[in-house]
């Protein structure tokens, strides 16, 4: 629509804002007309229409069959058109169209903005299957005039309103009629199940909604004088009641076709199971990170213990294994950190990689210094944890095998995702400018553990490839290619 506005109009952003707050409502003029609606918009040199929008009804059949947006009309063409935009008035005359041997009713419908006319809806009712109207389809087309005139007259849709179509109930989800006091003069049949959810016993016609509503709402003094004016109708508001168990969505529509407050329409829908699984997906969310966090501490624990036994060891080569030992326990402990403070079990790595770095660079303080460059991103936390052990071992064996006492150098850690969203893979790299691997050494075979670990992580877990070569000018290069799940850039 923003295209098509720029491209063929005189209309402002301002005005576009007011269409797009227009189409964000115009579902529920659709499914209460049983029409079809097409926006129409005068061409900037005012000799043709351009079609920017469209919809089509829920509640009965379309009276298009093809897509009409981006359609061009001359004026003249359709007279109803050119009264309505000129007139500045609902324009009702005239016989049915003939389309496909189907008859259709043809309205056209003003829509005004602080007093200028932008374009008109031409709204179409297929005729094909037009009975007797039963009392529901009766309210609904009562209610699709009134909202017609307000249209027409500048006062709907609500500036500041905007409108989820997709959570907002709809008509067919329950609708019900007040008059100007809030008393109930219809409500549809799935309207009364949802209230009798709540704990109704009566029907709703002649009761004041907002009363009734508030004495099924749980006692409490202020919100119930609020819950009974949210409920009358008298504000455009958007609101849940929760009683007996159950929970209703409502939406308050103040109907003022000529100015004058003559009632509302109140859509509504049961959403007790919709809110009843929310509930078990927090509570089970919480469940999962309180899980992690314990994890976490568990791990934390472990690696405390273990520094400890490490002091008491006098054995070199035992108080060295033990600190190797302390590092793998902290990298996983990290992941469980990160995934503690998540809703789900994806973390962005880019940090863990960040503390992995600062971490294992403890061994060689103030001799070889560590980078990142490159993007991890957001990995699931199968692919996470085990990625953390094998980031802690191969820039552990860097800085112990690629440096000597007092030595100075560099090692870097470079991440690149690629391939498709089907086949995202992550390639690493992990190069030092150390001493080089030693001569006739090969990494597929080398009897180191956390070499064996890389491999039997990379490899078993994570289904990539590992690979140590020279580097090119001096040093190692280790290069992992791992796929993963596509998930944020």
């Amino acid at each position: 629509m923003n295209d098509l506005v720029h491209q063929h109009t005189a209309l402002d952003d301002s005005d576009l804002e007011w269409l797009h707050l227009l189409v964000s409502e115009w579902q529920l003029l659709s499914d209460l007309s049983f029409a079809d609606l097409v926006l129409w918009i005068p061409t900037l040199d005012g000799t043709r229409y351009v079609s920017v929008a469209q919809m089509r009804p829920n509640t009965g059949p379309t009276s298009y069959q093809n897509d009409m947006v981006g359609h061009l009309v001359p004026r003249g063409r359709r007279p109803m058109l050119d009264a309505a935009l000129d007139e500045g008035r609902i324009v009702r005359e005239g016989d049915p169209e003939w389309r496909e041997e189907v008859p259709v009713r043809v309205e056209s419908i003003p829509v005004r903005r602080e007093g200028r006319v932008l374009g008109v809806i031409a709204r179409n009712t297929n005729l094909l299957t037009v009975r007797t109207p039963s009392r529901l389809e009766l309210t609904y087309l009562q209610s699709a005039s009134d909202l017609a005139q307000m249209i027409a007259a500048g006062s709907f849709p609500f500036p500041g309103q905007q409108v989820d179509m997709d959570a907002s109930p709809r008509a067919g989800d329950g609708l019900i009629r007040l008059d100007a006091d809030g008393i109930v003069q219809y409500a549809s049949p799935n309207a009364l199940s949802a209230y009798h959810r709540l704990g109704l016993a009566a029907d709703l016609v002649g009761h004041h909604l907002g009363e009734t509503t508030a004495q099924l709402a749980p006692s409490r003094a202020p919100v119930d004088e609020s819950l009974a004016k949210l409920a009358s109708g008298w504000a455009p508001r958007e609101f849940e009641v929760e009683a007996n168990g159950g929970v209703i969505q409502l939406r308050a529509i103040p109907l003022k076709p000529k100015g004058n407050h003559i009632g509302s329409l109140v859509l509504l829908r049961d959403v007790t199971e919709l809110r009843r699984r929310e509930r078990e997906l927090i509570t089970k969310d919480a469940t999962i990170r309180e899980i992690h966090h314990r994890v976490k501490n568990n791990l934390q624990t472990v690696a405390a213990l273990l520094r400890l036994q490490a002091r008491r060891i006098s054995s070199p080569e035992g108080r060295e294994a033990l600190e190797e030992a302390v590092r793998r326990v902290g990298s996983i402990a990290i992941v469980h950190e990160t995934l503690s403070q998540n809703l789900d079990e994806r973390v962005e790595f880019d940090e863990i990689a960040d503390r992995v770095l600062a971490m294992v660079s403890e061994i060689s303080p103030g001799r070889v210094t560590t980078r990142r460059t490159g993007r991890f991103g957001v990995l699931d936390a199968e692919v996470a944890t085990p990625l953390s052990m094998v980031l802690t071992e191969l820039l552990q064996n860097a800085l112990e095998h690629g440096f000597g006492a007092g030595e100075q150098g560099t090692v870097e850690v470079t991440a690149v995702r690629g391939g498709s969203r089907a086949d995202a893979r992550l390639l690493i790299s992990v190069q030092d400018d150390g001493r080089g691997l030693p001569e006739g050494f090969d990494p597929q075979r080398a009897g180191n553990l956390g070499l064996q670990i890389v491999r039997t992580l990379v490899e078993g877990e994570l289904g990539g490839t590992f690979d140590m070569r020279p580097a090119s000018e001096r040093g190692t290069r280790v290069v992992l290619d791992i796929p993963v799940r596509a998930g944020k850039p």
